[in-house]
């Protein structure tokens, strides 16, 4: 592909996406294939020879554009927002095409150096402590763009064990740190995203996961109780996590109980993970939520989530760049330079090799301006707190969280598995798409503004569209609990089949037996994995008689219904 050729494609791409964007509601949310889907569709092989562009748009249309679960669609509730703008993607494309590897300022220069200038602005946004900034007096801190929250919390926790295992050493400097790792415990809440438990695998350490109070909020009290257990037992405490706005119910923990308890402590890092709603400190009415970090050793959220920019997009503030650098830094010969006074960012995480991801923040930041921004969050605010009003009004129905920012936790009063049909439904139609929790022991439905546009009309349409749902499910799950009645013209609506209920619930189920022997059962949730659910007896003997009537049709070689229908309970 020549210039000119990238020039007339640019343009049908550019083209393409903004028909993408104007006409994304015509197009089902999510799609209903199994996986293996595309392997049938295309090619075994590469092509030999280069193939027309037009072809390969019109594939993109045809084979991956509908099976693909629409982020950006007014009707996706699920997960949180994937930000997206048009600044940010030019951004982005900028970057690619510049096509900077910025391990170093000698390697990039204005790629570095805007990085710093732009986390600083974000810092001053969000109005956080000043020693995280790297143009205040009198600091050693500073901010880096990470990939993901996943990495922050790896680089952080290798940092905090570094430091942990140097005090520990004392003079014995020729002593291996792998010594010291069983001695290390760090801490989060039941709460706590499960990158937490993944870094701390990865750091080959010790994670205590702490219970919460009834509202989900990880508390001082329970924090210092843990830590003194430890302390007794000879370890050593290093690390904590504490969260605001958590993955199932966009929860704040208490910053300055938790923050509080890690001063006492002088071994401990204290981490704080705003993925999500730590963007919405933009808005002075939200800072509330964000007293106590003033005891952070770290911090980081996703402008990638709730400000606009495309995802990889992930702050991260340290109050004191050489703790992190000092674990980090590898400096071969070949990567040194006489600019020993600039900062190399290749020492702030774990790849040598840096994406130009400063320049689409920069865009948002100078496209939208801080007002625009806030404009953007208060919106989502405003309709999650609609979706509450309207979830309130109906008796059959409870809102299970405090809505402080754009996700509502809803269910109908219930039992669970009521509540799994009702989400398999609604996702089952292609027309929504929602994600489910656990909320204080209970299976709840996850309805998240994310839509960048998003109205009352959005809004408006989702409730009665799941009030419809909710309707089928009572008629099919528990008919004299339905509202509505069946027009004798329309036939009830079945009960979905086992496996169409677990798939589009987002549910896996199991035996008591087989739960209980899995030793690397997850303790941390992360929005994304199958919620486990154990079965009954009864669900167990309903899967027993159904395989008896299936082993009855087989023998008559009928097969006119679902076997797992009988199951579907």
């Amino acid at each position: 592909m020549n210039t000119e050729e990238f020039r007339q494609y640019g343009k049908q791409m550019i083209d393409y996406i903004c028909d993408y964007g104007q006409q994304i509601d015509a197009r089902d949310v999510a799609p209903t294939v199994d996986p293996g889907f595309l392997r049938k569709l295309l090619p075994d092989e590469a092509p030999q020879k280069g193939e027309d562009f037009k072809r390969m748009l019109d594939d993109v249309e045809t084979k991956i554009m509908p099976n693909m679960v629409h982020w950006n669609h007014p009707r996706f509730f699920a997960y949180f927002p994937s930000g997206n703008s048009y600044p940010s993607i030019l951004g982005d494309m900028l970057s690619s095409a510049i096509g900077s590897i910025g391990f170093s300022w000698a390697s990039s220069p204005a790629a570095t150096e805007l990085e710093t200038i732009v986390l600083d602005w974000y810092a001053k946004a969000l109005d956080l402590p000043c020693f995280f900034r790297s143009d205040a007096k009198n600091t050693r801190g500073g901010g880096v763009l990470q990939g993901s929250a996943s990495e922050c919390a790896l680089v952080c926790m290798m940092a905090a064990r570094a430091r942990a295992i140097k005090e520990l050493k004392g003079c014995h400097v020729d002593v291996h740190d792998s010594v010291y790792l069983p001695q290390l415990v760090a801490y989060a809440s039941k709460e706590a995203h499960s990158s937490i438990e993944k870094a701390a695998k990865m750091a080959i350490v010790k994670l205590r996961a702490l219970d919460t109070d009834c509202r989900g909020v990880f508390r001082g009290d329970t924090l210092r109780q843990a830590i003194q257990e430890d302390l007794a037992q000879g370890l050593t405490p290093f690390f904590v996590v504490a969260t605001v706005g958590t993955t199932s119910a966009c929860v704040f923990d208490n910053l300055v109980e938790i923050g509080q308890v890690c001063r006492e402590v002088r071994s401990i890092w204290f981490h704080v993970d705003g993925a999500y709603a730590g963007n919405s400190f933009i808005l002075p009415e939200m800072r509330r939520f964000k007293e106590g970090l003033e005891y952070a050793d770290s911090f980081n959220t996703n402008p990638n989530k709730l400000l606009l920019t495309n995802f990889d997009c992930s702050a991260m503030w340290v109050k004191d760049v050489k703790s992190l650098t000092t674990a980090l830094a590898v400096d071969p010969l070949y990567l040194q330079h006489d600019h020993s006074s600039a900062i190399d960012y290749r020492h702030y995480g774990i790849p040598l090799s840096r994406r130009f991801r400063a320049l689409k923040l920069w865009f948002v930041f100078r496209s939208y301006g801080i007002v625009g921004l806030q404009k953007y969050i208060r919106n989502h605010i405003a309709l999650a707190k609609r979706f509450e009003t309207l979830v309130n009004s109906d008796e059959r129905f409870e809102v299970r969280n405090d809505v402080n920012l754009g996700l509502v936790c809803f269910r109908l009063k219930q039992q669970d598995r009521i509540n799994r049909d009702l989400l398999a439904r609604i996702n089952q139609s292609g027309k929504f798409h929602m994600t489910p929790a656990m909320v204080r022991g209970k299976y709840i439905i996850r309805f998240c503004v994310t839509y960048e546009h998003a109205t009352a009309e959005h809004i408006d349409y989702a409730w009665e569209e799941i009030k419809n749902y909710a309707e089928e499910t009572l008629a099919a799950e528990c008919p004299g609990e339905s509202t509505e009645p069946v027009p004798a013209t329309k036939k009830p609506p079945k009960k979905l089949t086992r496996s169409m209920s677990t798939r589009f619930s987002f549910t896996r189920s199991v035996s008591r037996e087989i739960f209980e022997r899995q030793n690397s059962r997850s303790q941390l949730t992360d929005g994304c994995t199958p919620i486990v659910i154990i079965d009954t007896d009864e669900i167990l003997e309903s899967l027993q008689r159904a395989s008896r009537l299936n082993g009855e049709r087989s023998s008559n070689d009928t097969y006119d219904t679902d076997s797992t229908d009988e199951a579907s309970n």
